[in-house]
């Protein structure tokens, strides 16, 4: 297999011209010499119920949240010295009670929040948006979710296996090429389901905040945008939130390593990780000193649970209080 066949396998060519384009902005942004603010989130694909496993090891799961994430976060704060908040986003067919009695006191104690995260295959439009609003009054109900003035619920979302507005070329995972209009008609004011390198449903846009443009009702409407401005606001689309996607030098080897901001059991968050994301530059056009910094973990399982929720949730934390200055 040839180079060109290598890259094509692992999706490079969906987003490597996207990379280009945003280090060639790099290149020109003047530098931001005053103070920095990072704007952090871990927005945690939080499934309880992850290779089916029986109803007894889906709740240890999330005891073993409630019990050690307010341990593990102990003594970390932020400028303003409030502590870390976990960002669940939760698969509403997923939706227990007793796993939500654990969810709700961590919110409560300011441990957490919770938003929405789906998975269907084979949707319809009148399906999804049945599927949602369920789950949506389910989360409010229970004292999730803002609402406007006028009642309405707004949420933020993360497509399940990032088959956002039905992006895979097989239609598996989705099946509503209308999604974007769709979120945004029932609330959602921001997605934060990229960067999805090296899957397929990686868009072209890379390290933006930006707004989709063009026929949203299309298949991959996210793959056009117009970056997010201080003053200017769109009343009919909801926000794409994006990671930091590039590259890092590895320790001790030569061939630079893809970053995708996912915390996982065997690459965890550490100093000079949190360095690669920062240094990505994500941010609003008008406020260069907001750095957004959003990465990506599957919490629940033993594995990564293990890892967040000890020594590699605490090198995170650590990474992080070094911009505390």
């Amino acid at each position: 297999m040839g180079v060109i066949d290598k890259l094509r396998e692992k999706n490079f060519d969906r987003w490597l011209g996207g990379y280009a384009r945003h280090l060639a902005r790099s290149a020109t942004d003047r530098p931001y010499e005053g103070t920095r603010h990072v704007l952090f989130a871990v927005c945690d694909h939080y499934e309880p119920l992850w290779n089916r496993p029986d109803h007894a090891t889906a709740v240890a799961r999330v005891e073993a949240w409630h019990e050690k994430y307010p341990k593990v976060t102990a003594g970390f704060v932020d400028a303003d010295g409030r502590g870390p908040q976990h960002s669940f986003f939760f698969p509403g067919e997923e939706y227990h009670d007793d796993f939500f009695d654990l969810i709700d006191d961590m919110v409560r104690k300011g441990h957490g929040e919770v938003e929405l995260h789906l998975h269907h295959d084979g949707a319809t439009e009148e399906t999804m948006r049945e599927e949602v609003l369920r789950y949506l009054d389910i989360y409010a109900d229970r004292g999730h979710l803002p609402r406007d003035p006028d009642g309405r619920i707004r949420y933020a979302f993360i497509h399940g296996n990032w088959c956002l507005a039905n992006a895979r070329p097989d239609g598996r995972w989705c099946g509503v090429d209308a999604e974007l209009p769709l979120l945004f008609e029932t609330g959602c004011y921001a997605d934060f389901t990229f960067p999805a390198a090296p899957d397929v449903s990686q868009p072209n846009i890379v390290n933006q905040i930006y707004w989709p443009t063009g026929d949203l009702a299309r298949r991959r409407a996210y793959e056009q945008g117009r970056p997010a401005r201080v003053g200017e606001q769109f009343g009919d689309r909801m926000l794409m939130i994006t990671g930091p996607l590039g590259f890092a030098l590895r320790d001790n080897k030569p061939l630079p390593r893809l970053e995708y901001g996912a915390l996982t059991a065997h690459d965890p968050g550490r100093a000079s990780r949190v360095k690669t994301w920062v240094d990505q530059n994500i941010h609003i056009e008008g406020r260069p000193e907001w750095i957004f910094v959003k990465v990506y973990t599957h919490g629940a399982p033993e594995a990564q649970g293990a890892s967040l929720l000890g020594d590699g949730g605490r090198s995170l934390h650590e990474g992080l209080a070094a911009y505390n200055d």
